[in-house]
């Protein structure tokens, strides 16, 4: 049964991504949301199939809970986690389309976190040289990409086991009967709730089975469709709680209202990609201090290298005098 469970984040993990990280915890959960979503644009420009793109999802996920997400540009990590990811599976991607595909998301041309219904989408005017790569922005983002690629395998001790809940989700309304409903009906509405938590900043895949996420997806669906589902406590059948269900039914459907409100806090969310640097202006606008996850001042960290040259400058300059 090992290969349908997954390796879950620990307590310890968790309380110091939220206790000791220099970022606030609404500028975690934007980046979070802004990389995953970015993620599974690229797995559908890429024609990527999704249980592809949701692993690596879930990879980056546990990535960003070992190492800071400012360690690197968020979109670097979405395209190594992909790229990574995609080479282990019966799909693999090759670099080049996968540099050009985060060229043209990242590009203005991109609609990619730009409602549908802003003013400024008639007007947008598709741009090939706004997302063309030269042979030198192609080799340094491929170089960015490799070796990201080997740092999140380092982080993650190789481990790239991600067992998917879209199955057992499938398995159970099978023995449900698909609560009378049509199969493409309650099965795509539940998957779609699946593919919701992939994007929550509440870490649903990280902190519950698949199993209990299968249960919830249906269970959510079931009652958007207004299903009618047996009056016993049918979750207990596969092996979930009252407690755990409720928990994320909720935090499945809160996730729509909650872009709704960084939409309207912050207004760069819906004109593009995250960045850093857009992270590092507004924490100094908060007057707080910047790293790279640590607490450390980023305009006061030194490259070790220019540390050690300037004490041999020093070291010889008193030889000298």
């Amino acid at each position: 049964m090992a290969h349908m469970t997954n390796p879950l984040a620990t307590v310890d993990q968790l309380y110091q991504r939220t206790s000791f990280s220099a970022l606030p915890s609404d500028l975690q959960d934007i980046i979070f949301f802004a990389t995953q979503c970015l993620t599974q644009g690229a797995g559908v420009l890429l024609r990527i199939p999704q249980s592809v793109t949701a692993q690596a999802n879930i990879v980056l996920a546990r990535y960003w809970l070992v190492e800071s997400p400012l360690s690197y540009e968020f979109s670097d990590a979405s395209a190594a986690a992909l790229f990574l990811v995609a080479k282990l599976s019966a799909h693999p991607c090759p670099p080049r389309d996968v540099c050009n595909v985060y060229a043209y998301l990242l590009s203005p041309s991109s609609s990619l976190f730009k409602g549908g219904n802003n003013s400024d989408e008639k007007d947008r005017v598709n741009d090939p040289s706004s997302y063309y790569l030269s042979e030198g922005a192609y080799a340094a983002f491929r170089s960015r990409i490799l070796a990201l690629e080997a740092r999140i395998l380092y982080a993650l001790s190789f481990d790239t086991h991600v067992a998917l809940p879209h199955p057992l989700t499938i398995t159970y309304l099978q023995a449900l009967d698909f609560l009378g409903l049509p199969k493409t009906q309650i099965a795509g509405r539940a998957l779609a709730y699946l593919n919701t938590a992939l994007l929550s900043p509440q870490l649903l895949c990280l902190t519950h089975q698949p199993h209990a996420l299968a249960v919830a997806a249906i269970y959510a669906a079931a009652r958007d469709a207004s299903a009618k589902m047996p009056a016993c406590a049918w979750w207990e059948v596969f092996d979930v709680d009252r407690e755990e269900l409720g928990f994320l039914v909720v935090g499945m459907r809160s996730l729509e209202s909650w872009v709704r409100k960084q939409r309207e806090e912050f207004a760069d969310f819906g004109k593009g990609m995250i960045t850093r640097s857009w992270v590092e202006t507004e924490m100094r606008k908060r007057g707080l201090r910047i790293g790279n996850g640590s607490g450390a001042d980023v305009d006061k960290v030194e490259d070790e290298e220019d540390v050690l040259m300037r004490s041999m400058d020093e070291r010889a300059a008193q030889l000298e005098g």
